[in-house]
C-alpha cells in the first residue's frame, strides 16, 4: 500500500508541477495526474482488502483505540487507516518439561514444588488452551500484542496453580493413588483463571512427577515387600487347595475300602476262588491244584 500511495503522490505532484519544472513536459501532465489518481485509488483498495488465514482473526486497532469487532478468518473490507493484529485462535501448548528438546518459546522448565510432607517434587505437565476469539480485543487491549499472554497469563498462572494444589498432597499420594485427583483440581482452577482473561483450557497433562532419590527408593521398597507378600498367599492357598485335594482322595479311598469291606463276606470270597482255580485249570499248562482244608480237599488236574 504504502509504495503505491507514495507513488501515486508522486505523480499527482509532477502532473500539477509540470508547467514551472519543465515545459516540455506539460502536455503529458494529464497523464502524470491520471496515473497518480490510480495509484492512489489502487493503495487505498488494496489497504481496505485484509486476507485472515484459517485458525487466526484479527483485531483492529485505529490511532491507537482497539475496536471491538474482530475480522473473522476469509475476505474482510475495512477502513485503510486500520491496522490489524493477528492472533492464532487453534490449540496451542506450554509445557513444563526436564527434556531439553521440549524447551521453545512455549516450553519451560519442570516446576518444582514443596508437598503437604515437606518434600520437593518436580512436576512435568503439559497445558492445552486456546484463545477466546471474541475476546481477542480485550487480550491486546489488557494484556498487549503478540504472544504477550504466554508470559503474562499461562505461564504464571500455571505455576502458581500447580503450586498452589501441590501444598494439599503428600508426595507419595502425588506419586501414586492421589496423581488423578490432583490433576483434576489443577484443571479447575487453572479453567476458571484462563476464562476471566479470555483464555480457553482445553486440557491439561500431567506427564511426570520425579521424587527424591531416598523416597522412591522407600516406595520401591515398599511395593517389593507387597509383591513378597502378595506372592507369599497365592503359594499358601495353593498349598491349602492342595491339603484339601489330599483330603479328599483320602476319604475317598477310605470310603471304598469300607465299601468294599462290608460286601466281601466269606461266600463270595470263595465263590471268586473258585473261578480263578478254574481259569487256570483251563489253561494250557499242565497243572495239579488242590482246593480245601485237609479234610475236605480236591484235586484238579489240568492238561
Amino acid at each position: 500500500m504504502s509504495s503505491l500511495l507514495f507513488l501515486g503522490i508522486i505523480l499527482l505532484f509532477i502532473g500539477f508541477t509540470t508547467k514551472t519544472l519543465n515545459p516540455g513536459l506539460l502536455r503529458f501532465s494529464s497523464l502524470f495526474k491520471i496515473g497518480g489518481i490510480l495509484a492512489i485509488i489502487l493503495a487505498l483498495l488494496t489497504a481496505s482488502i485484509r486476507i485472515i488465514e484459517p485458525g487466526k482473526v484479527g483485531v483492529k486497532v485505529l490511532f491507537g483505540e482497539v475496536k471491538e469487532n474482530i475480522l473473522a478468518s476469509g475476505l474482510n473490507i475495512i477502513n485503510p487507516l486500520i491496522k490489524v493484529e493477528m492472533f492464532d485462535i487453534t490449540t496451542q501448548t506450554y509445557t513444563m518439561s526436564g527434556t531439553e528438546t521440549e524447551l521453545t518459546q512455549l516450553s519451560d522448565a519442570p516446576i518444582r514444588v514443596l508437598s503437604a510432607d515437606g518434600l520437593e517434587v518436580t512436576i512435568d505437565m503439559t497445558v492445552l488452551y486456546r484463545i477466546n476469539p471474541t475476546k481477542a480485543p480485550d487480550i491486546r487491549r489488557e494484556i498487549g500484542p503478540g504472544l504477550s499472554y504466554i508470559d503474562k497469563i499461562v505461564r504464571p498462572t500455571a505455576r502458581t496453580r500447580i503450586r498452589d494444589n501441590a501444598v494439599i498432597y503428600n508426595a507419595i499420594d502425588l506419586y501414586s493413588t492421589k496423581r488423578e485427583e490432583f490433576q483434576t483440581k489443577i484443571f479447575e482452577s487453572i479453567e476458571l483463571d484462563f476464562k476471566n482473561r479470555g483464555l480457553i483450557l482445553e486440557n491439561l497433562l500431567v506427564r511426570n512427577i520425579s521424587l527424591p532419590s531416598s523416597v522412591k527408593a522407600a516406595i520401591e521398597a515398599k511395593i517389593n515387600a507387597e509383591q513378597d507378600a502378595q506372592k507369599m498367599q497365592f503359594v499358601l492357598q495353593k498349598e491349602r487347595q492342595e491339603a484339601e485335594r489330599k483330603r479328599v482322595e483320602a476319604k475317598g479311598i477310605s470310603d471304598y475300602q469300607q465299601i468294599l469291606t462290608r460286601s466281601l463276606t466269606d461266600r463270595l470270597l470263595e465263590y471268586e476262588r473258585i473261578k480263578a482255580l478254574q481259569n487256570l485249570v483251563k489253561s494250557e499248562n499242565a497243572k495239579v491244584i488242590i482246593m480245601g482244608d485237609t479234610k475236605g480237599a480236591s484235586v484238579l488236574i489240568g492238561k
